[in-house]
């Protein structure tokens, strides 16, 4: 069996049981951590954790960062002076961007055939890198999470420290991580 595999395993197992309601945002937040270079592999195989998800009984619904970025930028009517002088974009991205990124997710996450018994699959976040902080993002929407929120993570997880692409300095989430080793699952 392989890695991507492990994983859904290791996450049906967490998705099944009956939740608990009661919980804070970012508690409702499940890390699927996998190294990176599986990225591809995982996008392949991500319907798995769909039929998993549906198996146990709950909705399943699928948000993408990949093409916020592009379509933020397609927007913006200064988009090519950006590009000759791209310094003057870094104020932007720091808010424009990040509200643009909050928002989309926030109205994925609070769209009407969302409920406490769905889970929202988002990819798609190593795309942010450099733009803006998945962390950022994510304390934005946690009070509107209903059901769980389980972000694809292309990182590391170590001493409850998150790394995106394993690149920045790690940051400390209340998620609970689903990864390849063992004993990391926490009710």
């Amino acid at each position: 069996m392989g890695r991507i595999e492990d994983l859904a395993d290791r996450y049906e197992r967490h998705i099944a049981p009956l939740w608990q309601r009661n919980l804070a945002g970012a508690q409702k937040t499940i890390f699927v951590v996998y190294p990176k270079e599986d990225e591809r592999k995982l996008r392949a195989r991500k319907k798995e954790f769909e039929v998993r998800t549906r198996e146990a009984g709950r909705s399943w619904k699928e948000f993408d960062f990949t093409g916020a970025f592009p379509a933020w930028m397609a927007a913006d009517e200064y988009r090519d002076a950006y590009f000759e002088c791209p310094d003057d974009l870094e104020m932007k991205l720091e808010t424009e961007f990040n509200e643009y990124a909050v928002d989309q997710l926030r109205q994925a996450i609070t769209a009407t055939d969302v409920d406490e018994g769905t889970v929202v699959g988002v990819f798609g976040a190593a795309t942010l890198y450099g733009f803006t902080r998945i962390s950022t993002v994510l304390r934005e929407v946690e009070p509107a999470i209903r059901g769980r929120l389980v972000l694809f993570f292309p990182g590391q997880y170590e001493n409850n420290n998150y790394r995106l692409l394993d690149a920045r300095d790690g940051w400390n989430y209340l998620a609970v991580p689903i990864t390849l080793h063992q004993g990391d699952i926490e009710q």
